[in-house]
């Protein structure tokens, strides 16, 4: 007879599956903004490379508590959230060459895909997110809020209205009876 899994080895092997098949996670601060970064599952742990050229990381740095959110690859809601510690690593660290190993292979439509290892240690910030402690959300205990959020303020705007041709251009001319 064998025994039964702990709960806690089942919650680090949901987080690590969803982890390994999701491409975009969440993860926020404690009273920020929920930031969606795309990331590699390395050594029991979320890496993501951000700045310098790559996706802004904005407030998240070394020594930070964040929850950290993904998503189900097939349905696309949330699967499981958990709290992780941030560890900034130290450009051509063994530690880092294997995130950033992984993450250029995630990183399909970069230019200078052969000396991006070379950019991101001069100019980006690779950042590792090492689970801490249970999920804090999971399949059985979801909260019942709605997870919506209003989005980021933004100088971007519309200049003019669309073109009064485009829904034509996009849909098509109305066929008149077939000859």
């Amino acid at each position: 007879m064998t025994a039964e899994p702990s709960a806690e080895l089942l919650d680090r092997a949901l987080i690590e599956e969803a982890a390994k098949k999701s491409g975009l996670l969440w993860v926020r601060r404690d009273g920020g903004r929920d930031r969606a970064l795309w990331h590699a599952w390395v050594d029991q742990a979320v890496v993501v490379v951000g700045d310098g050229g790559e996706q802004p990381l904005g407030d998240l740095g070394t020594g930070l508590d964040v929850v950290v959110t993904l998503r189900s690859r097939d349905k696309w809601g949330r699967l499981v959230a958990f709290r992780a510690h941030t560890e900034l690593l130290a450009p051509h660290s063994e530690a880092w060459q294997a995130a950033v190993d992984e993450l250029k292979g995630k990183r399909l439509n970069a230019l200078d895909h052969d000396t991006i290892a070379d950019r991101w240690a001069a100019d980006a910030q690779v950042l590792r997110m090492v689970p801490q402690g249970p999920s804090v959300e999971h399949p059985g205990a979801m909260p019942d809020v709605a997870h919506a959020a209003a989005p980021a303020p933004t100088g971007a705007t519309t200049r003019e209205p669309i073109p009064a041709a485009l829904p034509r251009l996009v849909f098509g001319r109305k066929r008149r009876g077939a000859s």
